[in-house]
């Protein structure tokens, strides 16, 4: 690990010793700070709201956009608590489980299970709860800076898991862990590379939607369940939820497949709206050449 990469670990372990309460209301201060700013964030967040939540008016997406934001600091800074705390005090966090018996029963049925979670409240949270109840093969995609890589390993590593990249190697590994029963855990919303997925609405919008998921279940026959850790008011921790996957999630029909998919991250995320990664560029790529990028500014 690069020198600048080792100190900013220690700073994560030093401000993973903060109280969770005090971080989360220094990262609702981070996202009115980046509302103010009017920047990327903002602009993103809002202009998914227009495609999204078209039943709305403009004031009230303005509102749930500015709530939205603070959501987003919460998650920014909730990572050092995740990340430079350790894994065992983190795991100290989570005060229930939603759906804990639908997790147990797929691990029992011994077909392998993919857990699909979405970039909804804090995903690295449930990672570090999910080895801790089973060994599991996350799925990850390289940083575009290498050099954080390192701190990335690291900071998720202390339970364990197998971290897999999201590449050719990598999803031969999924396969024979899925088929020997094993656990693998994948971001279902990640947009694939233009040309690797399937268009598929989400919240009515076609949007490029990855095929990994659809293809393990269709080929393996392993349970897909849909997880996420939602972020409890004022500090108090978290909830672990899990949910079933929709029907079709396996089918061979990649749009029927993909459009179950995103039927269920939708699901989560109105779970806790506000709670969702709504700044990703989830619709930049559009099924004709000819429709235009929502996000450029020209």
């Amino acid at each position: 690990m690069r020198w600048n990469i080792a100190i900013l670990y220690f700073l994560l372990q030093l401000a993973g010793r903060l109280p969770l309460r005090f971080l989360h209301a220094c990262g609702a201060g981070l996202g009115r700070l980046l509302w103010w700013s009017r920047g990327r964030l903002r602009r993103h967040t809002e202009i998914n709201f227009s495609l999204v939540l078209t039943q709305l008016g403009t004031e009230q997406r303005h509102r749930l956009a500015q709530r939205t934001m603070q959501e987003t600091g919460k998650s920014i800074v909730e990572v050092a608590k995740v990340w430079g705390g350790g894994a065992r005090n983190a795991l100290e966090l989570v005060r229930e489980v939603d759906g804990e018996a639908l997790f147990q029963a797929a691990l029992d049925g011994g077909k392998g299970l993919i857990i699909a979670a979405p970039h909804l409240g804090c995903w690295e949270l449930l990672n570090i709860w999910l080895c801790s109840r089973t060994p599991i093969a996350i799925v990850y995609r390289p940083p575009r800076h290498a050099q954080i890589e390192p701190l990335l390993l690291r900071a998720r590593g202390e339970l364990k898991p197998e971290q897999v990249r999201a590449e050719g190697a990598g999803v031969r590994t999924l396969y024979k862990r899925l088929q020997s029963g094993g656990v693998v855990g994948i971001l279902p919303d990640q947009s694939p590379k233009q040309g690797d997925g399937e268009f598929a609405p989400f919240f009515g919008v076609e949007a490029l939607t990855m095929v990994l998921v659809s293809r393990l279940a269709h080929r393996t026959g392993a349970t897909v369940l849909f997880a996420f850790a939602e972020r409890l008011p004022k500090g108090a921790g978290y909830r672990i939820r899990f949910r079933p996957a929709p029907a079709g999630i396996d089918a061979a029909d990649l749009r029927a497949a993909t459009t179950a998919l995103n039927h269920g991250v939708e699901a989560c995320v109105n779970l806790a709206f506000e709670q969702y990664q709504w700044h990703y560029k989830r619709f930049q790529y559009r099924p004709s050449p000819d429709e235009h990028n929502p996000y450029w500014r020209g």
